[in-house]
């Protein structure tokens, strides 16, 4: 019944380690202090831009036939397998954050950061093969909230132990691999 809830919340939630939205939540941490109003802009920011990224990949799937649709998930998962090798980098300009408040700040930078992001894609993927729509976008933000919470209160831990999350990006790179050859062969749902 929860199906889509919980592979959306896994597949993101696996992405997103070591990805630059995170390293986002380790700088918006140590400037701003505050873990509650950056949790919240996170929160904010996930929900708006996973809506809309889930939204276009659910009108997309309307328009294409199953074996195709099958092909484009497939080829995406195996893209995002390739890009989940790349270390994620954060610009200069990614990294300065406004000087607004904690929520405002982390809202629009979070949101912004996500734009082209490999968990946004996966996010369309993901609704291209799954339904319905809210649980896509509410698991796509439970596993960002789980990736970067953490972050955000563990910030100073994390930064130490970043070697860890580089490890981690081998494993979410395999995951993707399987579930892109799953859905080539027709195996995934």
């Amino acid at each position: 019944m929860f199906d889509t809830l919980l592979v959306s919340t896994g597949v993101v939630a696996i992405a997103e380690m070591g990805d630059k939205t995170q390293l986002l939540s380790l700088i918006l941490a140590a400037r701003f202090r505050r873990p509650l109003p950056i949790v919240a802009g996170i929160f904010v920011a996930t929900v708006l831009n996973h809506f809309a990224a889930a939204w276009i990949g659910q009108q997309v799937a309307g328009l294409i036939s199953a074996d195709i649709l099958r092909w484009i998930v497939g080829l995406g998962f195996l893209a995002i397998a390739a890009w989940a090798l790349v270390p994620d980098k954060i610009s200069e300009e990614e990294s300065q954050v406004k000087p607004y408040g904690a929520f405002v700040a982390t809202t629009i930078a979070f949101f912004f950061a996500e734009i082209g992001d490999k968990t946004q894609i996966a996010t369309v993927a993901l609704a291209l093969k799954y339904t319905p729509l809210w649980q896509v976008v509410m698991g796509t933000t439970i596993g960002m909230m789980l990736a970067n919470v953490p972050a955000v209160y563990l910030g100073r831990w994390i930064a130490e132990r970043m070697h860890l999350l580089q490890m981690i990006r081998f494993v979410a790179a395999g995951i993707f691999a399987i579930l892109g050859l799953l859905a080539l062969t027709g195996a995934a749902g």
